[in-house]
């Protein structure tokens, strides 16, 4: 459905994006994580042909990127809301509706479904402006689902908004069937929702693949949390340091955490050792790495804007 292939744009000195190429196949969502400033938004304005490459190729649904058929074949979805404050969720739908060449009976039978797709029928003649962030977000994902594109392009839905608007429109989002690109700065959102992942960073994408494929490639290891009286802290990092597929061990605020491949087949044995060493444990926990640790080994966890 969507495909790139060394996307390359500039602002004066600055390149905002460098060589970016993937694809996006029908009913796929593909998420497309970076830090602040990474070439998220940028790409995604390429995409839509809302900006012009300097470099690079795009083709969406078979049509060169930037043409008519291919923004007609893409619903955007922008982080800025693109809706009338003034105007009810239905009048502004029927707005952008006309905007498409829609009409008559088929506007108001797509008004009416989209509106119903993000669960705002029932307050389809309220005012914009009178609606939370959250019914304010689905709404404008709704003007963006009005045309029932092929590919929907969300660029940070769920920013901002209450944990109930989020969830339903993840839920919404789960439940389209065509194609999806999605950037998010929730972690649980992209490996919850995306089928792939691309993470970009300094306007390179740096990894891409399943959720499961980047954190068994990219994740690092297991990682034991001990907690135990200060005074036996020491004695039992000795022991530890002894174990088989404990790779290392570190205190972490007044915490001992062992680093290994095998945290839930260890962690009898940790258990065992602190009881013959007679140290009490107080607290014990097994972190497996997820996304979040594939995302901050890859781009650092140093904060940018």
């Amino acid at each position: 459905m969507l495909s790139c292939r060394g996307l390359c744009k500039r602002y004066g000195e600055r390149l905002a994006v460098d060589g970016v190429s993937f694809t996006i196949a029908a009913n796929e969502c593909y998420g497309l994580l970076g830090p602040n400033g990474a070439g998220k938004t940028t790409t995604i304005s390429m995409l839509c042909g809302l900006v012009q490459p300097d470099e690079g190729d795009i083709s969406i649904d078979g049509h060169p990127g930037g043409s008519l058929e291919a923004k007609a074949a893409i619903g955007y979805v922008p982080q800025d809301l693109a809706l009338y404050h003034d105007l009810s969720a239905a009048e502004n739908l029927t707005f952008f509706g006309e905007l498409y060449g829609l009409s008559g009976n088929e506007l108001r039978g797509r008004v009416a479904e989209t509106l119903e797709l993000v669960g705002l029928a029932d307050r389809s003649k309220d005012r914009i402006g009178s609606y939370s962030g959250g019914m304010k977000r689905r709404a404008n994902m709704a003007a963006g689902l009005l045309h029932r594109p092929k590919l929907l392009a969300l660029d940070e839905p769920t920013v901002g908004v209450d944990p109930q608007s989020r969830h339903a429109i993840l839920e919404t989002v789960g439940r389209l069937g065509i194609a999806v690109l999605y950037t998010t700065h929730y972690m649980e959102e992209a490996a919850k929702l995306c089928d792939r992942i691309g993470i970009i960073d300094d306007g390179h994408l740096i990894a891409e693949g399943t959720n499961e494929a980047l954190i068994a490639k990219h994740g690092g290891h297991d990682r034991l949390l001990l907690s135990c009286d200060a005074n036996d802290l020491v004695r039992l990092r000795a022991a530890c340091s002894e174990l088989d597929h404990v790779y290392e061990v570190a205190e972490i605020e007044d915490c001992l955490e062992l680093t290994t491949d095998r945290g839930p087949s260890v962690l009898p044995a940790v258990v065992a050792l602190a009881a013959g060493h007679q140290v009490e444990l107080t607290g014990v926990e097994v972190r497996s790495p997820n996304l979040e640790d594939v995302f901050l080994r890859l781009t650092g966890k140093e904060l940018r804007d």
